[in-house]
C-alpha cells in the first residue's frame, strides 16, 4: 500500500508506476479509486456530461477481425438511416438538452459520404441554434474531409487507435492497405492540427495484450496529448476472426474490472481530461457504466439510434439496450447518474477542460 500511496500522489508516472496502478488489488485498489474520484471532482467536477448517440449506418469497409459489422461478416443486416431520421435523432438531443450529439457509423470514405456528413451538420446546427455541441467518430478520412466537416460545425472527433502497440494492431487487423498502423496516427495528427477535440481509446483484455502494452497505451494518449478518451473491455462477437482465441481470454470479469482500473489510471495520469463511461461496461454489469463514473469516468453516451436498428449495430456480443425506445433511456439515466453521486450537465456541451488549456498554451 505504501508504494501505491506514493505512485498516486505524484505528477509524472513511468510504465512501471502505470503497471503498478493496474495491479493492484483489495485495499490497494479501493485506494487507487478513491483517488481518481477525488482527483475527478477536483479537476472537472460532480458533473457527467451526455452525448445523444446515433449509430446511423453498419456498412463499413474495413475488415477489423474484433467488429461484429466488418466488412467480412455477411450474417449481419446492413442498414443506413434517412438524413430525416439522422436529423429527429439530433432535434430529440437538443430538447432532451443533452448538450451534445455524437454521429458514428461503419467506416466508409467517398465524394458522396463526405458531402452527405458535411450537409447533415450544418443542417444539424441551423435546426438547433448552433447550441448543440457535435461529435463524430467516422475512421479515417483525409485531412480535407475533415477539414470540410470541422468548418461545416463539428468540433469533436473520436478514432480509437485500439491499441498503440504496432505489432498488437496487426493482430486484430488485417496488414493491408485498408488496415495501417501509422494511417491511423497520421489521422489522429491531423484532427489535432485543424482544431477538434481529438479523443482516442483501446480496447482491454484483448488476446495477446499485456499489462505492459495497456501502460504504454496511456503513456501514448499523455504524450500525444489526447483531450478525451473512449475505451472498454474487448468483448468478442462471434462472427469475427478474434473470436477463435476466447479460450485464451480472462473471464468478462477480470476484463471489467481491468477496464475500471484504466479509467482511474488515466484520471490520475491526464486529470482534466473528459472520459467516457463505454456501453460495453454496461454489456459486463448491468450498473457498468455508473461504476465508472464513481472511479473518474465523465461522460455517458445514451443510445438514441431508433430501436428497430440497434440489434444490427453490434460491434461486440451480448449489446445493452438494443431493445428500447431512445425515450425509454432518458429518466432510468438520469436515476443512475444520481446513484452514482454525480450530477448531470444539462444543456452544456460538457467540453475538455485539457483541451482548452492546450489551445491557450
Amino acid at each position: 500500500m505504501d508504494q501505491l500511496i506514493k505512485i498516486i500522489n505524484q505528477t509524472e508516472f513511468s510504465k512501471q508506476d502505470i503497471v503498478t496502478m493496474l495491479c493492484a488489488e483489495g485495499e490497494d485498489k479501493k485506494l487507487l479509486f478513491a483517488k481518481a474520484k477525488e482527483i475527478k471532482e477536483k479537476e472537472i467536477g460532480k458533473k457527467v456530461h451526455y452525448r445523444g448517440l446515433i449509430e446511423f449506418s453498419n456498412i463499413c469497409s474495413k475488415d477489423c477481425l474484433y467488429c461484429g459489422i466488418r466488412k467480412g461478416n455477411y450474417e449481419v443486416e446492413r442498414f443506413n438511416l434517412s438524413d430525416a431520421e439522422i436529423i429527429a435523432a439530433a432535434k430529440f438531443a437538443h430538447e432532451n438538452k443533452y448538450g451534445s450529439f455524437v454521429m458514428q457509423s461503419g467506416e466508409i470514405s467517398s465524394p458522396a459520404f463526405t458531402d452527405r456528413i458535411e450537409n447533415l451538420l450544418k443542417k444539424i446546427k441551423k435546426i438547433t441554434n448552433g447550441e448543440l455541441g457535435i461529435t463524430i467518430s467516422l475512421g479515417e478520412q483525409s485531412q480535407e474531409t475533415y477539414q470540410k466537416w470541422f468548418d461545416a460545425g463539428a468540433h469533436r472527433y473520436l478514432l480509437r487507435i485500439e491499441s498503440s502497440n504496432k505489432e498488437l494492431y496487426y493482430k486484430i487487423h488485417p496488414k493491408d492497405e485498408m488496415h495501417n498502423f501509422e494511417k491511423r496516427l497520421n489521422c489522429l495528427y491531423a484532427l489535432q492540427k485543424i482544431g477538434y477535440q481529438t479523443g482516442t481509446g483501446v480496447m482491454i483484455g484483448l488476446p495477446f495484450q499485456t499489462m505492459e502494452d495497456l501502460a504504454n497505451d496511456i503513456l501514448f494518449m499523455k504524450t500525444f496529448d489526447v483531450d478525451m478518451v473512449g475505451m472498454g473491455p474487448y468483448i468478442e462477437h462471434p462472427n469475427t476472426p478474434l473470436n477463435d482465441y476466447t479460450a485464451e481470454l480472462m473471464p468478462l470479469i477480470k476484463r471489467f474490472d481491468l477496464a475500471l482500473k484504466m479509467i482511474a489510471t488515466l484520471r490520475i495520469v491526464m486529470p482534466d481530461i473528459n472520459i467516457a463511461a463505454a456501453t460495453a461496461l454496461q454489456a459486463i454489469d448491468p450498473i457498468g457504466r455508473e461504476k465508472a463514473v464513481k472511479v473518474g469516468a465523465n461522460i455517458i453516451m445514451p443510445n438514441i439510434t431508433p430501436g428497430k436498428y440497434r440489434n444490427n449495430y453490434k460491434l461486440y456480443n451480448n449489446k445493452p439496450c438494443v431493445d428500447e425506445e431512445p425515450e425509454e433511456c432518458v429518466s432510468c439515466l438520469d436515476v443512475r447518474i444520481r446513484l452514482a453521486d454525480a450530477s448531470i450537465g444539462y444543456d452544456e456541451w460538457g467540453d475538455s477542460k485539457h483541451f482548452s488549456k492546450r489551445r491557450e498554451v
